[in-house]
């Protein structure tokens, strides 16, 4: 959304003061370890755009808490899986041989909206180094919850968001859905009947560039939005606005629990039917 729309369509001024309000009225307290899902435009016309975000969000949590971001790269994998926008067959090779390697430190985020990519600049945040799902993380736990960070499952046990798992985090939706929640994968990963898939992108090793395989589940976040309804008819959620996006506060344990119950479920009932 062009900024022209945004205060067209919002008609909403949002100040950092205004969101640091609205954050601890949605529940938002300092200490808490919270991953942040985000869409600028639809708060309104944030002054100071990004960097008022994520300045309000440090000043609710404070560095004795924990925020956590997705920086995934989703244009570093083999261009064979490419969909939004597909390229020809005729290049895959090509890409495949020159794609430049992963660098934690300059490659930009792809498709997490530019408060993510923003946060991953600022000064004591840190990125993990996975070439193609890296979080980032700024506050007490950081080097905690991003070390180890495997290639194989790289939304799994050994990934930021078993992490904050591990210390019973929230997820934050700052105008968007269910869809974009990333910690449901780790719901996936643990899930009896995932499917395996290899995947495979360009990154460094020993000092040199290289096409490098992994091992990956496969992902489908297009049940997330359904999950995420369900999820809501039994568990508490807290809602509310902050500027003038619908936003949610997510319990990350319960969440990711209930997506292992849900799709174990679903496949027992998908295997009742075929019987």
């Amino acid at each position: 959304m062009t900024e022209e729309n945004v205060i067209r369509k919002k008609q909403t001024l949002v100040t950092k003061e205004r969101l640091v309000a609205d954050f601890r009225k949605l529940g938002l307290k300092e200490g808490m370890v919270v991953i942040v899902h985000s869409s600028l435009s639809a708060l309104g016309w944030v002054c100071g755009g990004e960097v008022a975000v994520i300045r309000a969000l440090m000043e609710v949590v404070t560095d004795r808490g924990t925020i956590v971001m997705p920086a995934q790269t989703a244009n570093n994998t083999d261009p064979a899986f490419w969909e939004n926008p597909p390229v020809p067959e005729a290049w895959w090779e090509e890409i495949r041989r020159t794609l430049p390697a992963f660098d934690p430190a300059i490659t930009p985020t792809y498709g997490m909206g530019r408060i993510a990519e923003l946060f991953r600049t600022f000064p004591g945040v840190l990125r993990s180094n996975h070439p193609n799902c890296s979080f980032t993380a700024w506050g007490r736990d950081a080097k905690s919850i991003l070390s180890g960070h495997s290639l194989d499952f790289p939304f799994g046990e050994k990934s930021a968001l078993a992490r904050i798992y591990d210390r019973d985090g929230c997820i934050l939706l700052l105008g968007v859905d269910y869809q974009v929640n990333t910690s449901m994968h780790l719901g996936e990963s643990r899930a009896k009947h995932t499917k395996r898939c290899t995947q495979s992108c360009a990154m460094t090793i020993n000092g040199k560039r290289v096409w490098q395989s992994y091992e990956d589940y496969e992902e489908n976040s297009d049940l997330f939005n359904k999950i995420g309804r369900a999820f809501e008819r039994s568990h508490q959620v807290k809602t509310g606005f902050i500027g003038a996006a619908p936003s949610r506060l997510i319990n990350q344990r319960a969440l990711v629990d209930f997506t292992v119950q849900y799709l174990d479920d679903l496949y027992a009932d998908a295997e009742k039917a075929h019987h």
